[in-house]
């Protein structure tokens, strides 16, 4: 009876996309009933939608270890495999759902989708040398692009970014109207070259009279990106700005969202910072849409562009020795210092563990010690590990990124890590605030601003994402 009455509870959330809840149930359902593979496969797929695809995958795989002929495990495997990026497995997975069900239509594109992709990765190891690889700015010649006649957008001065064009090119854009070619690479390879000369542990000082406002995700969500610089106002050189990581992907307007943030870095070089999310690498953007909307917007060539400047975005930033900022969080082993920050070669795709990995992709537990993550990547961290790493690196607190948090922000850790997320109402669906932090030279004490999401044109979130990452009901 009380199973019964937990299922009519799961239908009722999952009606109305309350996917937190329905992990509750379906674990409350589980443990009522810990053989049922449909519960395992449902809760799975209640994960992926809230994007803790570890879990998923180990769920989907408990409903395979019950009913290894449980058609749904298979496919809510190989949906997890993908957002890991791991394309070997979810084809396997793939191929046996098309093998049973050849008249489906919906995994059978996804077959063919997730087959192409295995594909072109052999295909670019394949060609792969150890040869250094030829930048794409060797083989462009800006100079010689023509803007032409009828194009009426914002230009760089002389071949530089100025507050005017700034001004005109975020008003352009709030048109929905597309940046020159031209111009976009004058500023990816500008930005570049500035990324390039900087460390991968930033560190800066503020005076007793300074502040620093520090952004989190902002996932393509141009429109909040402005109503940010409305509500605290623009970037200068005394109001100077740290956005941490996440800039692109899923938020259909990323092109609008990173050439505006890498210009002001060229703008205000010291007094603009940037730091590198776990979405900007390749698998990240080739699965949740920036890859396809530059594609769209541009060139494929663009894009590998992108790719080599979010290469050189730095890991991390440290503030007055006290207070340090990163997107993920902290490490899987004990240990680590900021000079080993220093040392990091982050000229790369990241590997799948190591600081580098875990600064992009880990995220904070309640309780102590370490844990499996969650996504599948990296760890999760206690208050132990948090106050130790303080304690060896003297060190206040950290900031963090990477989780959408209801409030906008998070303080967690006995004050010790701040999570601060700045996408309101996340891919329109999840209902957040979004928040940003003032930090003050004279305290540091965090200060936090909350703001709600504000209306945007009638372009869906991921509407260039891979076809793979539209989740179906299977």
């Amino acid at each position: 009876m009380y199973e019964k009455a937990v299922s009519c509870r799961i239908a009722t959330v999952v009606f109305y996309k309350d996917y937190e809840n329905a992990i509750k149930y379906y674990t409350e359902a589980l443990d009522l009933n810990p053989s049922n593979a449909i519960y395992y496969s449902n809760r799975s797929l209640a994960y992926l939608r809230t994007e803790c695809y570890g879990y998923a995958l180990a769920d989907a795989t408990k409903a395979l270890e019950i009913d290894k002929n449980y058609i749904k495990g298979y496919y809510r495997r190989a949906t997890s495999n993908m957002a890991l990026g791991k394309f070997k497995a979810a084809l396997k997975d793939y191929e046996t759902v098309v093998r049973v069900r050849p008249n489906d239509k919906d995994a059978r594109m996804k077959y063919q989708e997730c087959n192409k992709i295995v594909k072109q990765k052999a295909f670019e190891r394949a060609i792969a040398s150890d040869e250094t690889k030829k930048s794409v700015v060797d083989s462009l010649d800006i100079e010689n692009m023509t803007i032409e006649d009828d194009y009426v957008g914002p230009k760089l001065e002389d071949g530089k970014v100025t507050l005017k064009f700034m001004k005109d090119m975020m008003e352009w854009f709030k048109d929905q109207k597309k940046l020159h070619r031209k111009c976009a690479y004058q500023i990816l390879v500008q930005v570049k070259d500035v990324l390039s000369k900087l460390p991968s542990l930033v560190e800066i000082t503020l005076k007793e009279t300074e502040k620093i406002t520090i952004c989190g995700d902002t996932h393509g969500q141009y429109y909040d990106l402005l109503n940010i610089f409305k509500l605290n106002g623009l970037p200068s050189e005394t109001n100077p700005y740290l956005f941490n990581g996440d800039f692109v992907d899923r938020g259909s307007f990323s092109v609008e969202v990173i050439l505006t943030l890498f210009s002001f870095k060229l703008l205000y070089p010291d007094n603009f910072h940037l730091l590198r999310g776990n979405h900007e690498t390749d698998n990240m953007n080739q699965m949740y849409g920036f890859e396809g909307e530059v594609k769209a917007k541009y060139t494929a060539q663009m894009f590998q562009l992108f790719s080599e400047v979010f290469q050189w975005l730095p890991l991390a930033q440290c503030i007055n020795n006290k207070v340090l900022v990163m997107h993920g969080g902290l490490f899987s082993e004990d240990g680590v210092t900021l000079e080993d920050l220093r040392k990091i070669d982050r000229n790369r795709q990241p590997p799948d563990s190591g600081p580098m990995c875990d600064l992009l992709w880990s995220d904070p537990q309640p309780q102590n010690g370490r844990s499996i993550s969650k996504r599948g990547v990296s760890c999760q961290f206690g208050p132990d590990v948090t106050e130790r790493f303080l304690e060896q690196n003297k060190l206040d607190y950290v900031v963090r990124s990477h989780e959408v948090k209801a409030d906008g922000y998070e303080v967690t850790h006995s004050g010790k890590c701040i999570t601060v997320f700045s996408a309101p109402n996340y891919c329109d669906q999840m209902g957040n605030k979004g928040a940003y932090i003032h930090l003050r030279g004279s305290d540091l004490k965090p200060e936090f601003h909350q703001f709600t999401a504000v209306p945007h044109p009638n372009v869906k979130p991921m509407a260039y994402a891979n076809t793979l990452m539209q989740l179906g009901m299977m």
